[in-house]
């Protein structure tokens, strides 16, 4: 059984200013060949602790697990880094990495810092060889190895929902065996937090061609969608909706927020007609009428529920909440 993500990340920490070995080496002959070596290096300022060093990021690859976007990465995303180890003439926080075997042109896989390992590369291709990148060195299975990736950067901003909810789908399958209960009490999550995250990782692809870059899909944004897209008819019109958006992003250069795009993809599922006395309907997914609605002059906004639609409290605020945005 697995340790909680209290104990297990503690335990992180725990002996880096011990003198643990860092190799695997044969007992008794090769003892005091090994920490001779160790020394050496600390003599030279490579070595911070027996589990922390300065090693060439030409030699790290990032694991294939880990849960950043490569092709987001850009001196866009990382300025903030690029700046921090510019003023610090270094980089402060080590990322977490494993020894890797039977890799001729990688000594090490990277857990936990994809994004400084990028930064340091990129530094060092511009005018800057003199940075190194700091590591600490943990020995952990592919399971463990997620965990502490997720410890060490659930509370980060600059991992976008999309990239979260696509590395835990992939854990849940790989790890889990799928199942959300497990997967949670692992991780010490809610389920509820848990399902929504991965509503992210779930949306339609047809859904999902409609945003120009997918970091702008958020919890929020798969949390409205995501009802409309499990019926077929609906799902159809946000789809036909989703070409649309595409299209005049690719003849007219027309950049729309993530929200905006949610927004346009709701509304293309409200079904309006008016009625005799003025008023708009908005009919459910079961075909009954569930809204009527009135503006005023003055821009206000008079609604009925109409309680025998058969509707689902979630697709009349759903409804609701697309009129609301359509001021």
């Amino acid at each position: 059984m697995t340790k909680g993500n209290r104990g297990f990340g503690s335990s992180l920490t725990e002996g880096l200013d011990d003198t643990a070995e860092l190799d695997n080496a044969a007992p008794a002959e090769s003892i005091m060949a090994s920490r001779s070596q160790t020394l050496a290096r600390l003599a030279t300022g490579k070595v911070v602790t027996d589990r922390t060093e300065w090693v060439d990021p030409v030699r790290c690859r990032p694991w294939r697990l880990h849960n950043r976007d490569l092709d987001h990465l850009n001196e866009e995303t990382c300025r903030d880094l690029i700046d921090a180890f510019l003023s610090a003439k270094k980089q402060r926080i080590p990322a977490i990495v494993r020894r890797l075997q039977n890799d001729p042109d990688h000594d090490y896989e990277i857990i936990a810092g994809v994004r400084r390992w990028w930064t340091v590369q990129w530094l060092r291709d511009h005018h800057h060889p003199e940075y190194d990148y700091l590591v600490t060195i943990q020995h952990v299975s592919d399971e463990e190895a997620f965990r502490v990736s997720d410890i060490e950067n659930r509370s980060r901003k600059d991992i976008s929902d999309w990239e979260r909810a696509n590395e835990y789908a992939r854990a849940l399958g790989e790890f889990y065996g799928g199942s959300q209960s497990e997967m949670a009490e692992h991780l010490k999550i809610s389920k509820s937090w848990l399902s929504r995250l991965l509503d992210v990782a779930r949306l339609p692809e047809e859904i999902v061609a409609a945003f120009a870059d997918k970091h702008d899909i958020s919890v929020r944004i798969a949390r409205d969608v995501k009802p409309l897209a499990a019926d077929p008819r609906t799902r159809g019109l946000m789809a036909t909706e989703a070409k649309a958006i595409a299209a005049e992003r690719a003849d007219l250069g027309t950049r729309m927020s993530g929200p905006e795009i949610s927004k346009r993809l709701v509304q293309a599922t409200i079904a309006q007609k008016k009625t005799a006395s003025g008023e708009a309907e908005i009919k459910a997914k079961g075909g009954k009428v569930m809204l009527r609605y009135s503006r005023s002059a003055r821009g206000g906004l008079s609604l009925k529920v109409l309680p025998k639609s058969g509707a689902p409290i979630e697709e009349v605020l759903n409804a609701i909440r697309g009129l609301l945005e359509q001021g």
